[in-house]
């Protein structure tokens, strides 16, 4: 082999070995690289943490009574019956609610709503209710009903469109805009948005429609209040006649949400002659989403033992009513479980005589911090507690201006009644245990009950990334 040739191998040799070991360097380099932390540069976010300042306490109330049909004329006209009287409240120390009115479409009829605004960036509660008694050939019986806060879904439970029956929808926008309403009735054929069912509630106004208008032939409607671009309140006024004499009236106030767990305190089932009572007592149930089994039970207040449960299968969108039988004149709680969210409301009468009246009793929702509620003028109210949880509560309940104050250990699974004053702002508080309670108001020829809502809780603080 000559020299040049030998030089160039060599060369050539060279150039491989030193790419090899290059190659390997870069190798041990990466494998280095990813072995070895490197260094890290953090940047910790500013974060400012904010409290939303708490809007105006709102509450719209039903309004007065209303008649369907008093021009033979005119069947589907409304007009004006009777006058809500009024109680509202807050807290001692805090500054008393504004009062104005909502415009509404019925000549002479009028529906209050109270505003209380924040103070010191805290939310101020207020607590309003009403009541009316009224003797009419065509329209008697005693009603009362809680003002409560406009939502943008709500339930109705209770009414009929069955012979003599003359129900009202009325539908309130306390707001200052529009409020596009959607009614959809669940009924024998289940969910239906009628005709009637799409309207428009201007800002600062009420509407109301007639019942037969919505639910033509059905005995045990159920309706969703659903709204859009404002949210609002929901009431049905319910009335009966039977043959020439009025049987009663109630204004039923809306149900925030369906439950697994129902309760319905503060049934008040009175003697209508002899030792008990001869009226039944009917349960309306709906589960608006799923079929479920619901089990039905009926406890005596003050008592631990309950009624045999009864089983009801529940078809999905569509109402029943169950006889509950005839209870002995006694104050009961009635409770509802199901593996599903169910609405439930409970309708009693005094009678069916002349001079008769009824009520739609509904749920009462979970009450776990201190809450206003104000009793209306009429009969003997009461307050029943019910403590649903496995622990004891001690529950007080103070009238707001100083004038009295109870406090009551209920044991678990208990419930107790608390005798109250007319026309009076009250507060319960469990001290943080969920408890379930509905005002009452029991006489002769009246009967009228409603659950206390819960307070709203402050705004919790939200995290601000500038």
């Amino acid at each position: 082999m000559s020299d040049r040739r030998t030089f160039r191998w060599a060369t050539t040799g060279a150039r491989v070995l030193a790419g090899t070991l290059v190659a390997a360097g870069f190798v041990v380099a990466v494998a280095t690289a990813v072995a070895v932390p490197w260094p890290t540069l953090a940047h910790e976010p500013v974060e400012v943490v904010a409290t939303p300042a708490p809007e105006a306490s709102v509450l719209a109330c039903a309004g007065s009574l209303l008649a369907l049909g008093r021009d033979a004329s005119a069947a589907d006209v409304v007009s004006a019956a009777g006058e809500q009287v009024l109680t509202a409240g807050v807290r001692d120390g805090s500054d008393p609610p504004s009062e104005s009115q909502l415009s509404t479409q019925v000549d002479g009829s009028v529906a209050a709503v109270f505003i209380a605004d924040p103070q010191d960036r805290t939310r101020t509660d207020v607590a309003a209710s009403g009541s009316t008694s009224i003797g009419d050939p065509d329209l008697s019986g005693f009603a009362a009903s809680a003002c409560r806060p406009p939502l943008m879904e709500s339930w109705l439970v209770g009414g009929s469109t069955a012979t003599g029956s003359s129900d009202i929808v009325i539908v309130g926008n306390p707001g200052v805009v529009p409020a596009t309403v959607e009614l959809t009735v669940y009924g024998t054929d289940g969910p239906v948005v009628p005709p009637g069912g799409r309207l428009v509630v201007p800002a600062g106004s009420q509407r109301v429609i007639a019942l037969a208008g919505l639910a033509l032939g059905q005995d045990s409607p159920v309706i969703r209040v659903s709204a859009t671009g404002a949210p609002v309140t929901a009431v049905l006024q319910a009335s009966i006649q039977r043959t020439l004499a009025a049987g009663g009236v109630d204004q039923v106030g809306a149900i925030q949400a369906p439950e697994a767990h129902v309760y319905i305190p503060g049934v008040s089932v009175v003697e209508t002659g002899g030792a008990g009572s001869d009226a039944s007592t009917a349960l309306r149930l709906l589960s608006p989403s799923a079929d479920t089994t619901a089990t039905v039970t009926v406890t005596q207040t003050g008592l631990a033992d309950a009624s045999a449960p009864i089983s009801v299968a529940l078809t999905a969108g569509k109402p029943l009513d169950l006889d509950l039988g005839g209870l002995a004149a006694r104050e009961y709680t009635v409770r509802v479980d199901a593996e599903a969210p169910v609405l439930g409301a409970v309708w009693q009468t005094t009678g069916f005589g002349e001079g008769a009246d009824f009520a739609w009793y509904t749920p009462a929702p979970e009450v776990a911090v201190p809450s206003l509620f104000a009793t209306p003028s009429g009969p003997s109210p009461a307050l029943t507690v019910v403590n649903p949880t496995d622990q004891d509560a001690a529950v007080t309940v103070d009238a707001v201006d100083g004038s009295s104050s109870t406090t009551v250990t209920i044991p678990a699974q208990r419930s107790t009644r608390f005798s109250l004053r007319s026309r009076t702002v009250y507060s319960l508080d469990a001290g943080a245990v969920g408890v379930r309670a509905g005002v009452s108001l029991t006489g002769v020829g009246a009967l009228a009950g409603f659950p206390v809502w819960s307070a709203d809780t402050a705004a919790e603080p939200i995290v601000v990334y500038p």
